[in-house]
């Protein structure tokens, strides 16, 4: 398993596989290489790409530094960046999209960046849910209450609650409790939840925005707000899909663009 060293001596472990031009991938909040979309989104690119998947900081065989800044995490992907080469293509998902769209922003070596679903608000949205979630958040991890963080962010996301006791009583909880403290790290990536204006106008390189067409209207809303802070950026929806888009709808969108 190939590791890199971040900038502030944290390890970053990632996976390649596949052949052709590089592309990092990006995952998204509780998800890693071993419980996540990425492996099958990696299978579904490597004819296409050489691909690096790596464990964001504290998740996974990653290791993790405090005190936590959103800054170490850029730092973590540019040293995979580095790795894979040094200009590559980057796709985010999620919490991972924001983080891409911030490295974007503030350094070199991403030459085009695909962004699915960055879970901002848009303008005129009450923000007031968002700011309970923090506190609520802060709260827990602090108290050490892993499991009820986790029962907390599923919740908020939409799972029902009937759902999450019953996930509770199963075996794999103990890896959701085992990451439980980047959920923070997650919401922090956020900002002030909306779309981060200034950030996106700092983007200089081909982006592309996408959504699902049967995910929840604020999620194809913010992707669009995204896209249209973004220069240049295009927008598209992938047909019946969710958040939790499957890499065979995926996949065929992303190698168009980044080969385009």
């Amino acid at each position: 398993m190939p590791v890199v060293t971040s900038a502030d001596g944290t390890a970053i472990a990632y996976e390649r596989s596949g052949a052709g031009p590089a592309l990092v991938l990006v995952d998204g909040a509780m998800c890693h290489r071993a419980g996540g979309p990425m492996r099958p989104l990696a299978a579904a690119l490597a004819d296409h790409f050489t691909v690096h998947a790596y464990d964001r900081r504290g998740r996974g065989e990653s290791g993790d530094t405090p005190p936590y800044a959103v800054a170490r995490e850029v730092e973590d992907l540019r040293a995979v960046v580095a790795a894979a080469g040094g200009a590559v293509c980057v796709y985010g998902i999620s919490s991972g999209a924001a983080l891409a769209l911030t490295a974007a922003a503030t350094g070199g070596g991403i030459t085009r960046l695909a962004l699915y679903e960055p879970p901002f608000l848009t303008e005129g949205t009450d923000d007031s849910r968002a700011k309970e979630y923090r506190a609520r958040l802060d709260e827990l991890l602090d108290a050490g209450r892993r499991g009820d963080a986790v029962a907390l962010f599923m919740t908020t996301v939409g799972v029902p609650a009937q759902v999450v006791a019953g996930m509770r009583t199963q075996p794999h909880w103990a890896a959701f409790e085992a990451i439980a403290p980047t959920l923070a790290y997650d919401d922090r990536v956020l900002g002030d939840g909306r779309v981060p204006r200034d950030l996106a106008a700092a983007v200089g390189v081909p982006t592309l925005l996408l959504a699902g067409g049967a995910s929840p209207e604020p999620m194809r809303r913010a992707a669009r707000a995204t896209a249209d802070a973004i220069p240049g950026a295009a927008y598209r929806t992938l047909d019946d899909q969710t958040h939790d888009v499957a890499p065979e709808a995926l996949a065929p969108a992303l190698v168009r663009f980044f080969t385009a």
